[in-house]
């Protein structure tokens, strides 16, 4: 018989290439290798957060640039901003499946060179040919494309980057990785002023409003210069030690083809651990993921991350996809002024709500994450945005500017300090390594889901049942959220393929029972 392997989590296999440089200093203390894994990994959320929340600054240049200023069309205002979102989708599921079969090096980039496809085909938008209708499909296409490579994004970082990380730090790595979505949001609502302040004189000295036509093309295309400085790197990172020996866990066969697969020592099949030289292609791997699934204990996590992050995105995407609403409680809608005035003024009203609530929010979980736990941050995440919301819903007409802002921002504050940042840490933790990139594939495909509703029914509900009776829906769903929560494990401190491999033992050890 073979010799018993040593247990997971001292298998010198599975060491990440980081362990090395941990120093026992605070989780948000981070090493040269660390950050350099953030750099590569955190441009992608950057750029998520750029790309998608840039789309409201630019679909309102659109007005004046194909519209004369009137609002656009409402289906295809909807889906111009619902695209990227439907995109994401497809990457998700796509990436996420391809990461876990192919591994990570072969896969990884690719999303990074769909990125910068999409973004070039985007700026090539011909306005000046095309109706503007048909500007507008054109356009939400390659946000399509855009969206397909943002998608493959998560499940593609979140895995490379929770590989590679120790265990006591993983989290924190995480939530370092996703805070770039703030800055993508801050720096999208700074470039918004930079370019608008550059353009002024043509726009209002000289009354050039088709000028706008090249402010939205450079605020888009600038995406692409983190997108082209990244891309060598995620091209020519090599696999993870974590990934390779994922490849030795085989579950228990399911038929006599998956013995015949197995290695055999004195010719009889070691079922339950393979011992592999490198990383191989598994053909079974869309039946490994049924077989591990199939079990309730993994069933219910999986429903838990997918629902948790589904009704999530359903609130968040609801209300930052449609800043124009609560722009206009702050009274910086740029209803009006000349143009520039009113483009200027929506930039800054972005930049408020970015600077109040975006960023620390982020930064509050960076601190905390291995301190509090990420079940505990969820869950107070959910409850307070939900009493926030039913605060905006009750008081929607009768709330002083002040107060708006206030309740706004910590609205944005406890998003982010809570369950838009666990939501995604979630999945990259609490699953395998072998089903690890497919899982929070899956679950962020479920997030993006309540993106796509939101977005869509968002304008159409707002008018026909009032803006404050939506707030009360997303209250509904920030509650359910925090319920579903309760499916999920606490994963501080937890390995998850250490508990995987004892799965297997045990199941070999009641199949040797059984014979």
């Amino acid at each position: 018989m073979a010799e018993p392997s040593l247990p997971l989590d001292k298998d010198p296999r599975f060491k990440s290439e980081l362990e090395e440089f941990d120093d026992n200093r605070p989780p948000y203390c981070l090493t040269f290798p660390e950050v350099k894994l953030l750099g590569i990994a955190g441009v992608g959320f950057f750029l998520d957060a750029y790309d998608l929340f840039i789309i409201n600054p630019v679909a309102t240049m659109l007005q004046y640039r194909l519209y004369g200023g009137h609002s656009l069309p409402t289906n295809l205002e909807g889906f111009l901003k619902a695209g990227a979102n439907i995109g994401s989708v497809i990457g998700q599921f796509g990436f996420g499946y391809a990461a876990d079969s192919l591994g990570r090096k072969a896969v990884y980039g690719k999303e990074l060179m769909l990125i910068i496809l999409a973004t070039i085909l985007s700026i090539s938008t011909p306005t000046g040919t095309l109706s503007p209708n048909n500007c507008l499909i054109y356009l939400a296409m390659f946000r399509i494309l855009l969206g397909i490579g943002v998608g493959g994004d998560y499940p593609m970082s979140a895995s490379v980057t929770s590989d590679r990380s120790n265990l006591r730090k993983r989290g924190t790595m995480l939530a370092y990785i996703f805070s770039n979505q703030g800055w993508g949001s801050f720096v999208g609502s700074l470039a918004t002023i930079i370019v608008l302040a550059i353009y002024k004189g043509a726009i209002e000295g000289r009354h050039e409003i088709s000028k706008v036509d090249g402010v939205w093309r450079i605020l888009v295309g600038l995406s692409l210069i983190p997108a082209f400085g990244t891309l060598y790197q995620r091209l020519t990172l090599p696999e993870s030690n974590r990934y390779k020996a994922s490849k030795t866990l085989k579950q228990l066969p399911d038929s006599q083809d998956d013995v015949d697969e197995l290695k055999k020592d004195d010719g009889e099949p070691t079922a339950e651990v393979v011992e592999v030289e490198e990383t191989v292609k598994h053909k079974a791997h869309f039946r490994e993921f049924l077989t591990y699934f199939s079990e309730w204990r993994h069933a219910k996590i999986l429903i838990g991350t997918c629902a948790c992050w589904f009704l999530l995105d359903i609130a968040f995407y609801g209300i930052n996809l449609n800043q124009n609403v609560v722009l206009q409680q702050i009274g910086f809608a740029g209803t009006t002024g000349s143009e520039w005035n009113r483009l200027f003024k929506i930039g800054v009203g972005n930049l408020i709500i970015t600077a109040l609530g975006f960023v620390p929010g982020y930064w509050a979980t960076v601190l905390t994450i291995e301190i509090l736990g990420r079940k505990w941050i969820q869950i107070q995440g959910f409850l307070i945005a939900a009493l926030l919301l039913a605060v905006i819903a009750g008081k929607f007409h009768d709330l002083s500017k002040p107060a708006f802002i206030v309740c706004f921002a910590l609205l944005q504050f406890f998003f982010n300090f809570g369950a838009n940042t666990t939501t995604y840490c979630y999945p990259a933790e609490v699953f395998p390594t072998r089903f690890r990139a497919s899982a929070h594939g899956m679950s962020a495909a479920a997030g993006k889901s309540g993106a796509i509703i939101s977005a869509l029914v968002f304008n159409t509900l707002s008018k026909n049942i009032g803006t404050p009776n939506v707030l009360w829906i997303f209250f509904g769903c920030c509650i359910a959220g925090a319920v579903f929560t309760l499916l999920l494990p606490e994963v501080k401190g937890r390995d998850p393929d250490v508990i995987f491999a004892a799965e297997i033992e045990e199941k070999r050890i009641a199949a040797g029972a059984r014979k």
